[in-house]
Parts: C-alpha cells; sequence; structure tokens
C-alpha cells in the first residue's frame, strides 16, 4: 500500500502545470470638433457728477420701463462764485437695453444679443480630422483644422492565474 502512495503522490508532481491566460485587446478613436461659442454680458447705465464752484440740482437715471436700459435725467448747474475758477464734469454711460425676441429653447439661444461686452470663440473645422486603428495596432491619426483634436489607443492586456 505504501508504494502505491508512493507511485500516486509521484504522478501529481509529474502533472503538467496548467494556468488561465486571458488576452484582451480594445483600440478606440475619438475625433472632437469645437462648438462655437459666444458670452455675452448686459452693461448697466451709469450717471457721475462732480464739481467744485457749482451750484447744483443733480440730475440722474431715470428707471427704465420694460425692456429699455435707463436714461439720464440731466440735472441743473449755476457758477457759485461769478467770475472765479471752477470745475465740473457729468458723466453718463447708457447700459444695454433687452432685445425684443431673445428666446432661450433648450438651452440654446436663437439669437446673440448686442450686449456691450461679448466674447465669441469660432468653431473648429473639421477639413481632414480623420482616425484609424487596425487589428495590428497601427494607429492613423490625421489633424483636422483649427478647433479639432484626434486621440487614439490601443490597449493589449495579458492575464495569467
Amino acid at each position: 500500500m505504501k508504494k502505491a502512495v508512493l507511485l500516486f503522490g509521484m504522478l501529481l508532481m509529474a502533472a503538467p502545470a496548467h494556468a488561465d491566460l486571458t488576452h484582451k485587446i480594445s483600440s478606440s478613436v475619438q475625433l472632437t470638433v469645437d462648438a462655437s461659442a459666444s458670452q455675452a454680458t448686459r452693461l448697466g447705465s451709469t450717471y457721475s457728477v462732480s464739481g467744485s464752484n457749482v451750484s447744483a440740482t443733480l440730475g440722474g437715471l431715470t428707471a427704465p420701463s420694460g425692456t429699455a436700459a435707463a436714461t439720464m435725467n440731466a440735472g441743473t448747474y449755476s457758477q457759485t462764485t461769478d467770475g472765479s475758477a471752477f470745475s465740473f464734469s457729468e458723466t453718463f454711460n447708457s447700459g444695454d437695453a433687452i432685445p425684443t425676441g431673445t428666446t432661450v429653447s433648450s438651452g440654446v439661444v436663437g439669437t446673440l444679443p448686442a450686449f456691450g461686452s461679448v466674447t465669441t470663440t469660432a468653431g473648429g473645422v473639421a477639413g481632414s480630422l480623420a482616425g484609424t486603428i487596425n487589428s495590428a495596432g497601427t494607429m492613423s491619426l490625421t489633424a483636422g483644422g483649427a478647433g479639432t483634436s484626434a486621440t487614439g489607443q490601443f490597449v493589449s492586456e495579458i492575464t495569467i492565474r
């Protein structure tokens, strides 16, 4: 019996080793063309007055109605002491009115308002933008026009358990 157990143990030790082998291959290409964009900021109306040797009935801003911008209400001014030096400054900057017909639907502005501060970025131009990856992992990326990007990725993973 001891010989049989010894023989069986030797057979187990001589058995071929085996393992699970997994090989995964993935590849991807991402092509991007930037969208155009605009950022508009509505500017308010401002009014200021300053001076010396001047008497005044101050003006100011008249509150707007509806979608209009505020308007200036001019004051009346006169020199306090005739023949003496004086200084006077009055400044008015008209703000932006709210354009009529501006609608927002599903997050998209139909028309861009003509406000006092507007920053616009041009959209990308696809041009010859392209990308391919073959089964051997050989990658070909072709540059497009301004505002584009091409990214390629090939991953080969081997797992032995």
